[in-house]
């Protein structure tokens, strides 16, 4: 495999399938970082998966991103809407991101329509559950060629 692509879930998804499952649905975060590396894999791409409740532990992520990984599938949680230490740290690294979100953010409250990483990502996939991961990382696969 060639590239790399880090797939980083930010405060909360720790409880998928138990949090809000009408929400987010009842699929696990285990479950979902197995069919990430497992579909990188089909593709011919290594998939890391990291997850922190975090601020600075994300960002963090994102530097040690650069001459690690390709691209980066972020899912920020509720740092989508109030982080722009997220925002700067994604511009200074210049790797391609994609925002995801599980949910419709804007089908959501008024505050989750307000994104700090969509001016600094390359697309924003939300709204279908576990799968927006696949989509996601078809999207970064197609992006870095």
């Amino acid at each position: 495999m060639s590239a790399s692509i880090l797939i980083l879930n930010g405060p909360n998804l720790n409880l998928l399938g138990t949090r809000q499952p009408e929400v987010y649905g009842t699929t696990t975060l285990k479950d979902i970082e197995d069919m990430c590396e497992a579909h990188g894999a089909s593709l011919g791409v290594s998939v890391t998966c990291v997850q922190s409740n975090h601020e600075g532990a994300l960002v963090d992520a994102i530097h040690a991103a650069k001459g690690t990984h390709a691209g980066i599938v972020l899912n920020a949680g509720a740092y989508t809407h109030t982080s722009i230490a997220l925002m700067d740290a994604i511009a200074s690294v210049e790797l391609p991101v994609i925002e995801l979100h599980l949910s419709n953010i804007h089908a959501r409250e008024k505050f989750r329509h307000t994104s700090y990483i969509a001016p600094v990502a390359i697309g924003q996939i939300c709204g279908f559950g576990s799968l927006g991961y696949r989509m996601a990382i078809d999207a970064m696969v197609h992006h870095i060629g």
